[in-house]
């Protein structure tokens, strides 16, 4: 192998073609594997050398002492083109070569491998040489450290990894090209400070742009630590690649990049250093003229203009038109101040590398510069920030003024909402704009607080140098201290009015919310005459349950009472809060007439229940007791049979309500099925009866006498019901008068 290094671009028709190419995939040794792919047409040993002496100048010796192992794929070859090449192995590299794997074809050489046998020559050839299928070279190499022609998961791309070499052998060539003729042309400058009176000014330029050279060192870099010089990327685009670093070190150029890119930068900066050094004494005089050329325009004109700005405005208008004004004398000089930037910065670079004597008067100048603008830069910026602060104080102060003359219409208009929600909404509303009033107030505060500060603070300009009168500065402040003043008087007023619309704003949620409630309490009390009506209206089995029922009963009533209570105070509370608010409602004035059109159906209702159950227990009573005694009067027998008939006749009527209205309990098989329980013991009564009957002919005496008294019993009963009717027709006048009062007290509202 020769000992020129060697350069891809003299033999890159030759590497295009892929001879031979290191993957960067490794043995088990970590050795690097040369893949030779052969073709058929493959006759050109030459070229293969000539690849092969290229590829092995690339990595470094210590990774050529793990030694590479060959791959040699010969599925498209000839069995004498694999033997010429393995045998060329021993010529080019046996000493770095520890294996060699030929892959052969699935059904061919058999029988030429029979007449030569590798590995009986591998002390001859120095390295060990065998036969193998594609599907079996993983044997010897893992499938991560293969391409994907042998079944493997390692990405190659030659072209790529040919380009970036290219890349690579370019970069070095120009780059040390470019130092060696920097390191010349900085030694010669060097020679040229020593003899003074030897001229420079043909100084030597070099061959190459170094900034060109540079980016493209740094591209090339950036290029490395992303990408493997051999083309891989790595793990990437969603595949389940292996998460392997090819190649190592020995193949990366990016050590050499730096150290060349280092160096380059090194003598590139002295370069630079050395022309800065030329153009330095050239810059000095026309440095001091632009200097006092700033100086002069900003302690005259400059000066000038700002002395005639020192009102604030009293309108937002008026603080736009003085901000406009000002931007106009900023811009001016904006100019200036750039000047005065490039200036500095030239006078920085030139103190850097300034002589001693060139020293002391940049830095004077400097000093005379900075002062000069730093002072009329304070000025601008005191002027530009008291500016701002007038301008957010009048803008404030508009919005405030906004905010509260929209208060004030929302609080002189009238309130007639539908409903509470209504009520509650345009509360909220007004308690909004309160808090944004308020907040707005806070706000003007600050500004204000924020404008005298700026004023104050502002340098004034000497009284025989300024233009404007002293007493234009207080005027300023007395138009602020005034502008807050009455925006807290207007605000005071306000407030005072919203506390009297919110206290009529709560009596009238208040009244609306007692409408509701009533109307609920007529809903509820509606709700429990339906269900009295519809579901109370078995009267029990036996005396026991029945009695059970009636006690359910009177506990359902009282619910009723208390609702039907409830309602009604309800309704007195809405006649108070009427009378206080001078207004009438919606709701109020048919409410009472229908919550006591209600409880008057309720109440007879509740009391034909009662009446029924009543009748129930006495029948189921005086039943029981007759069918358990063993000797029974006649008159009780009638007694029981008038009581039960009483029972079924007073089931099939129905409940008249006051308005003429009637209605049934329950359904019709309802009460059927309650009728039957009661013939049912009728029957049982009716069988007693018939075993009495012939005790009867036996002393019909007796029983005369006790049908008598029989009669008498019925009719102390109808006597104790015409008593209870009276006095609950006495309760229903009295409880309709006062329906009727509370009724006219409503429509008096």
């Amino acid at each position: 192998m020769s000992g020129v290094t060697m350069e891809a671009s003299s033999i890159l028709p030759i590497l295009k073609k892929k001879l031979a190419f290191l993957s960067g995939g490794k043995d088990r040794r970590s050795g690097l594997i040369l893949t030779i792919p052969l073709n058929s047409d493959q006759t050109s040993m030459e070229e293969l050398s000539a690849t092969l002496d290229y590829l092995l100048s690339i990595p470094s010796d210590k990774c050529k002492a793990r030694g590479f192992t060959v791959i040699v794929d010969g599925r498209r070859s000839q069995w004498n083109i694999v033997k010429t090449v393995v045998l060329m192995l021993q010529n080019v590299i046996p000493a770095e070569v520890s294996l060699v794997c030929v892959v052969k074809p699935d059904e061919f050489w058999d029988k030429k491998v029979t007449h030569f046998c590798f590995w009986k020559e591998k002390d001859r050839l120095g390295f060990e040489v065998i036969l193998v299928s594609a599907n079996k070279l993983t044997r010897y190499i893992e499938p991560c450290q293969l391409t994907d022609d042998f079944g493997g998961s390692l990405d190659y791309d030659h072209s790529d990894w040919l380009n970036k070499r290219l890349v690579f052998e370019k970069f070095t060539k120009e780059s040390t090209s470019l130092l060696d003729e920097l390191t010349i042309i900085n030694d010669s400058e060097k020679s040229a400070s020593v003899d003074k009176d030897k001229s420079t000014d043909g100084a030597l330029l070099p061959s190459f742009d170094p900034e060109t050279v540079l980016q493209t060192g740094h591209e090339l870099l950036s290029e490395l630590q992303q990408r493997r010089f051999n083309g891989s990327e790595g793990v990437g685009g969603g595949q389940a690649a292996p998460a392997w670093c090819p190649m190592e070190e020995e193949l990366l150029a990016q050590p050499q990049v730096m150290k060349l890119l280092d160096s380059l930068r090194e003598q590139y900066t002295k370069y630079q250093e050395l022309c800065r050094q030329r153009n330095k004494r050239a810059q000095l005089d026309e440095i001091h003229t632009k200097v006092m050329q700033v100086v002069n325009w900003l302690q005259g004109p400059g000066s000038e203009l700002l002395k005639t700005q020192q009102t604030i405005g009293d309108s937002m208008r008026a603080a736009q038109a003085l901000q406009q004004k000002h931007e106009e004398i900023e811009s001016q000089h904006s100019e200036w101040f750039a000047v005065y930037v490039e200036l500095n910065q030239q006078i920085a670079a030139l103190l850097s590398a300034g002589e001693e004597e060139e020293v002391a008067e940049l830095k004077a100048l400097q000093q005379q510069l900075s002062d000069v603008c730093y002072n009329q830069a304070s000025q601008l910026e005191t002027r530009q920030n008291v500016l701002q602060a007038a301008h957010a104080f009048h803008s404030t102060t508009q919005e405030l003024s906004q905010q509260l003359d929209g208060l004030l219409g929302m609080l002189c208009a009238d309130v007639s909402p539908s409903d509470g929600a209504s009520i509650q909404q345009n509360l909220k509303l007004l308690e909004e704009k309160l808090q944004t009033v308020e907040a707005g107030l806070s706000s003007l505060r600050q500004k204000g607080a924020l404008v005298l500060e700026q004023m104050c603070g502002q340098s004034s300009w000497p009284l025989e140098e300024a233009e404007s009168p002293p007493g234009e500065q207080q005027d300023n402040v007395q138009h602020v201290q005034a502008v807050m003043e009455e925006m807290e008087l207007r605000k005071q007023r306000c407030e005072d009015m919203v506390d009297v619309r919110r206290l009529k704003m709560l009596q009238m949620v208040q009244l609306f919310k007692c409408e509701e409630d009533a109307l609920q309490a007529v809903e509820w009390l509606g709700e429990l005459l339906d269900a009295l009506l519809k579901t109370h209206v078995r009267l029990g089995d036996d005396s026991q349950e029945t009695r059970t029922m009636l006690d359910k009963h009177k506990k359902f009533v009282d619910v009723a009472q208390s609702t039907y209570d409830y309602g009604r105070q309800l309704l007195q509370a809405t006649v108070v809060l009427c009378q206080s608010l001078r207004c009438t409602t919606r709701s109020s004035g048919d409410t009472l007439p229908r919550l006591n059109r209600v409880w008057k159906q309720f109440t007879v209702s509740a009391d034909e229940r009662q009446q029924r159950l009543e009748l129930a227990l006495n029948f189921h009573t005086v039943a029981e007791r007759v069918l358990q005694q063993e000797r029974v009067e006649v008159e009780s027998l009638d007694e029981v049979d008038s009581s039960g008939r009483t029972l079924l006749d007073r089931l099939t009527l129905p409940i008249i309500f006051p308005d003429g209205s009637e209605q049934f309990f329950g359904s019709p098989s309802d009460t059927a099925a309650t009728a039957e329980g009661v013939r049912e013991r009728l029957l049982l009564i009716e069988e007693r009866r018939l075993q009495l009957q012939e005790a009867r002919l036996l002393n019909n005496e007796e029983d005369e006498e006790e049908a008598v008294n029989g009669l008498e019993g019925r009719l102390d009963v109808i006597g104790e019901e015409l008593n209870e009717k009276e006095e609950q027709d006495e309760e229903e006048k009295e409880a309709e008068h006062q329906d009727e009062d509370l009724e006219r007290a409503t429509q008096d509202c």
